[in-house]
């Protein structure tokens, strides 16, 4: 098994492509080893020294180290957990749901607000290791979650700020904010 890496924009975080399929639909994001009860993956890579997150998508795994952690340290351990688990016949992961914040009254407003972020902002993050799902939608706030090198990233909140909420604003006027939760 060939895993590749690739840096992202979050130097806290790589992404790990094993060359196949990690998640079979949507994201999973653990940001300590108690979150990673489900997944018998993200236990493994938490079980390496030094690992703070740990991302799944759909063909990678993005993966956050602490500060005090040098990546030609860690590297050679992660890409062993990686090879070891998906030899090892174990699922990647228990599927679970994150509770949506919103009013049914927003239906319509919620399912385009998640078209726009499924089709024009997903994919690109996904690119660099991270992803962004939506968490809900109250008083014109739509709140979304960063996951994987999104997490903790530098740029982030102009990421946030400047990209997602400007373009929601543009096509759904009644988003007034965008906040990370």
């Amino acid at each position: 098994m060939f895993i590749q890496t690739e840096q992202t924009p979050n130097p806290a975080t790589l992404k790990f492509i094993p060359g196949r399929e990690v998640m079979t639909s949507g994201t999973a994001d653990f940001r300590d080893s108690d979150e990673a009860e489900t997944s018998p993956l993200a236990r493994r890579l938490f079980a390496v020294d030094g690992v703070e997150g740990v991302m799944l998508g759909g063909d990678f795994v993005s993966i956050t180290k602490s500060p005090s952690t040098e990546w030609h340290h860690l590297k050679p351990a992660l890409l062993g957990a990686i090879m070891e688990h998906f030899t090892s016949g174990e699922p990647v992961v228990a599927e679970g749901e994150d509770e949506v914040i919103a009013d049914p009254a927003d239906g319509e407003l919620v399912a385009t607000i998640r078209e726009l972020l499924d089709t024009r902002v997903r994919p690109a993050v996904a690119q660099d290791g991270g992803d962004i799902t939506f968490h809900g939608f109250q008083n014109g706030v739509v709140f979304l979650r960063m996951k994987g090198a999104c997490a903790g990233c530098p740029s982030s909140v102009a990421t946030l700020k400047h990209g997602i909420e400007n373009m929601l604003r543009h096509f759904v006027p009644e988003v007034t904010e965008v906040r990370a939760v």
